[in-house]
């Protein structure tokens, strides 16, 4: 099959809301492939060019948040996230969309990761360790152009006071948190379900993965 190239033109918006749209790629006559995204089409990724693909900025931002408080061991902080297109509270790390100022900044994903701690955890302190762990990962490429950059942020905490979820915006909504020890970790990633037997996203489980397989 020859590679398909998608230009501007080939892109014909099917649905327009301020949050997500719907858009037909049709890369041949009377082909068509859809597409669900946050984009305008004039940013869309299909028709970038390889130079402007390779330096793209995510649309948002997944954080793995470790915390280390004295005379204990670190722990993986995670949240009960209620997400609606599965109708329940998930094991969910902070997130968030970067905005436009972000894309100012010098690395736009770790402007966004504090910003997004800050309003879903209430955590202010500044992070002893601050890093991206990928800048971009694309969330499901076969249906969406979507993507999100993982960061990692490790806190030196006295004690867990500072946390709170007071900070939630538009639709978030929250139901606690959980601080997962390592083994907790190990054992949430062998069951692939959370405490209450819920699955949970492919983020939350790199989630895991990077705190079992890191030193903290």
């Amino acid at each position: 099959m020859k590679t398909p190239r998608i230009t501007r033109q080939q892109i014909l918006p099917l649905l327009e809301t301020p949050f997500l749209r719907v858009v037909d790629l049709q890369y041949a006559e009377g082909k068509h492939y859809y597409n669900a995204t946050r984009r305008s089409p004039d940013h869309m990724v299909a028709p970038m060019s390889e130079d402007a693909f390779c330096s793209m900025q995510p649309d948002a931002v997944t954080c793995v948040v470790v915390i280390r408080c004295p005379d204990t061991e670190p722990r993986l902080l995670l949240m009960l996230e209620y997400r609606y297109p599965a109708g329940r509270f998930l094991l969910s790390p902070p997130a968030g969309l970067l905005d436009p100022g972000d894309l100012e900044t010098d690395v736009p994903p770790l402007t966004a990761a504090l910003r997004e701690i800050r309003e879903e955890t209430g955590i202010t302190a500044d992070p002893a360790r601050l890093e991206l762990i990928s800048p971009l990962l694309f969330s499901s490429p076969g249906m969406t152009d979507e993507s999100n950059a993982l960061a990692l942020a490790v806190y030196d905490l006295p004690d867990l006071s500072m946390l709170n979820q007071k900070g939630a915006v538009g639709s978030e909504c929250f139901s606690g948190f959980r601080l997962l020890t390592r083994r907790e970790a190990e054992q949430t990633l062998r069951c692939g379900r959370d405490e209450n037997g819920h699955f949970y996203s492919v983020f939350t489980w790199s989630a895991l993965m990077t705190f079992v397989n890191q030193t903290f």
